[in-house]
């Protein structure tokens, strides 16, 4: 798992922004920077659409830092811009389904009792412009949601 201080792994994958266009993480760090990367088990679950619509909820705030926020599941592209359009959510969703990006950041997690496996632990990761991780929150509990204060502090310090 990266921590604060490491470098982000880059990363390409599909961008549920309404349509579905690429996303390279080196690429939208460019003019996009600082960028929160949080990554929830699946959308339309009870605890990833309240973690993701208190992003939304939060989302001016994090504007007003000049960051960008981005959700990211294991969820096909048209699942998630389904998700999206459902919960009103104004930001990208990343759509990690071959889970490349979830073993690069080494947070997979299963729930083997209902069968299902390869999905991201509840995390967050803000990253600067020099593709650095300033901010790393794993949690291994999937009922846990981010401070979301912290979160902001740790934007504001990036910024």
């Amino acid at each position: 798992m990266p921590e604060t201080g490491d470098a982000a792994p880059d990363f390409t994958v599909p961008l549920a922004n309404g349509d579905v266009d690429s996303f390279t993480l080196s690429e939208r760090l460019e003019d996009e920077a600082p960028v929160v990367l949080a990554f929830f088990p699946g959308a339309f679950t009870g605890v990833c659409t309240d973690e993701m619509c208190t992003f939304q909820d939060r989302l001016a705030a994090f504007n007003d830092l000049d960051a960008t926020v981005y959700g990211v599941s294991r969820d096909s592209p048209f699942a998630l811009n389904e998700f999206r359009n459902q919960n009103g959510l104004e930001f990208g969703l990343l759509s990690d389904y071959n889970k490349d990006v979830i073993a690069d950041y080494d947070i997979e997690m299963d729930f083997a009792d209902l069968g299902v496996y390869g999905v991201a632990k509840r995390s967050v990761f803000v990253v600067n412009g020099d593709v650095e991780v300033t901010y790393a929150w794993v949690s291994d509990d999937p009922g846990v949601e981010p401070d979301y204060d912290e979160v902001e502090a740790a934007v504001e310090d990036a910024a």
